[in-house]
């Protein structure tokens, strides 16, 4: 149905406009009539785990959420009803209307925050809150790429630390150590192990990719392809080729991360290490003297 008083499109059981925040009035029920309560979606089934949106458009507790420009250029814009908060990344904030008050803390206290530091995220996470009325919050990553949301229910996933972009104030985001085959991994001693139920936004560097395991079936990634997957899933981690670190090494593969499904991965389809790789005898001369220009060699 439309809002009656900007004609904007919401959903046939919302109470508000995501859009001007007009109220919708239900229709009432008649007396000799019961209105059944919603139940809570059951759990999803292992392998269907991340519920996406096709339209890249969702709903909240008292936002909505759409995803525009998907691909290389991905924005996240929520609009948030008065009072309403989201919760992202320190840095993620593009723009924002002028009555939504931003707030940052080191959620988890002084050692949580020491961890997200040491995971490779900001100490800090930001929060957003409409004042006085709606309003509006862009979001992007830093890197290129696509952005998904992700709606969350009673779920608890994975997620690389540099993919994480914001999500429900009500979701836990917990920094967790991987251990030393994180570490050994490259990609950074900590993971972020988010839970509950609501939207999760993650980024990606490219497109991302999602795979479903069947039970007992075993998939390999390169860890620097990862995005996020199943609380669950149980992985190893190891050299790309198995008979050396030598071949491992000629092959250009470095680490990755060996699944066992049930359960579902979602995949970048570029890695942000191997970007940079690439870039990197483009960069200014460190040890050359003078003005920063390219160097050539001699």
């Amino acid at each position: 149905m439309n809002c009656p008083k900007c004609t904007m499109k919401v959903r046939d059981d919302a109470k508000f406009c995501g859009s001007c925040g007009y109220t919708i009035q239900q229709a009432a029920v008649p007396a000799n009539e019961t209105v059944s309560q919603p139940q809570a979606p059951p759990p999803p089934a292992a392998g269907t785990a991340f519920n996406f949106d096709t339209d890249g458009r969702g709903q909240g507790r008292g936002y909505t959420w759409a995803i525009e420009h998907q691909g290389a250029f991905a924005l996240a814009v929520v609009s948030l009803q008065a009072g309403q908060s989201i919760s992202a990344e320190a840095g993620a904030m593009v723009s924002m209307s002028g009555n939504v008050e931003l707030m940052s803390e080191m959620k988890g206290g002084v050692f949580g925050a020491l961890k997200r530091a040491v995971g490779g995220e900001s100490a800090f996470v930001s929060t957003f809150t409409a004042g006085g009325g709606p309003g509006e919050v862009t979001l992007a990553p830093g890197a290129p790429g696509d952005i998904a949301g992700l709606e969350m229910r009673g779920q608890t996933f994975c997620v690389q630390s540099s993919s994480y972009l914001a999500g429900d104030v009500s979701l836990q985001v917990d920094t967790k150590m991987g251990g030393a085959k994180s570490f050994f991994g490259g990609e950074g001693l900590f993971l972020l192990q988010v839970s509950g139920t609501g939207l999760l936004l993650v980024s990606s560097f490219g497109a991302i990719h999602r795979k479903t395991l069947r039970p007992g079936e075993q998939y390999v990634v390169d860890t620097g392809h990862l995005v996020a997957w199943e609380g669950h899933m149980q992985y190893n981690l190891r050299k790309a080729a198995k008979s050396g670190l030598l071949r491992s090494f000629l092959s250009g593969e470095g680490m990755v991360a060996e699944f066992n499904g049930p359960g579902e991965i979602l995949i970048q389809t570029r890695n942000l290490a191997a970007f940079a790789g690439l870039l990197k005898p483009f960069f200014p001369s460190q040890g050359g003297s003078g003005g920063g220009g390219f160097s050539f060699g001699s």
